[in-house]
């Protein structure tokens, strides 16, 4: 008898044992769609392409500032690729294409020539993810920027050039608006250390600096995957 009770039991026990492990299953299940799912929203590759305004500061010294020797604002598309190591920390490589830049002297702006900037951007940023589909960002980094037609003046006789090219400081402060997990709208404002000497061609003489130091406003399209 006791052994027909004992065998009933282990019956008993076994028959639950499946029930126990669904249940378990079923309590598990809600964190494990949420890893799933974040697994899933996590895009850590987003591109940028803008439309920005160059807004050059134009600091000068010695005889660049006696000829008022300037760079003009303009408006340049750009592009970039950030790479997001979590949700919250991001690197950001910005590009373009060699810009020209024209440059004006004297009193009335008169067109000195053009040369050409190639200024690339590495940042480093972090965004605030908790406010939904507004998502802001703020940066550091590192600009380069290659200068080329150094000599390219031909209204000052092309006896002066761009003597060098630049690297500095970049600050950044942004925003993304996502409409939906992939596509947003994305505002942003850079100020970019950037100077160069201009010296003689003949001789290398050195003229003062031109301090640059550009503003960079810009609106563009957001793309997340």
């Amino acid at each position: 008898m006791r052994l027909k009770s004992l065998v009933v039991a282990m019956a008993a026990v076994a028959s639950l044992a499946p029930i126990a492990s669904q249940a378990q299953s079923s309590s598990e299940n809600p964190w494990m769609i949420r890893v799933r799912a974040v697994d899933v929203l996590f895009h850590p590759w987003m591109i940028r392409v803008r439309a920005v305004d160059v807004l050059f500061q134009n600091g000068q010294t010695q005889t660049v500032q006696a000829l008022n020797v300037k760079a003009e604002n303009k408006v340049i598309p750009e592009f970039d690729v950030s790479y997001f190591f979590t949700k919250n920390i991001a690197a950001e490589l910005v590009l373009t294409y060699p810009q020209q830049v024209n440059v004006t002297y004297g009193s009335n702006n008169a067109n000195a020539g053009k040369i050409t900037a190639l200024p690339p951007s590495l940042v480093a940023q972090y965004h605030f993810t908790d406010l939904g589909a507004f998502k802001p960002y703020v940066g550091v980094g590192v600009n380069y920027t290659i200068f080329g037609n150094r000599s390219n003046f031909p209204a000052l006789g092309n006896s002066v050039q761009v003597d060098q090219n630049s690297i500095g400081l970049v600050g950044q402060v942004g925003m993304d608006y996502m409409f939906d997990k992939n596509w947003g709208l994305n505002v942003d404002v850079k100020y970019v250390q950037m100077s160069t000497n201009v010296t003689t061609v003949a001789g290398g003489t050195n003229l003062g600096k031109l301090t640059l130091n550009p503003w960079t406003p810009g609106v563009g399209v957001t793309y997340k995957f």
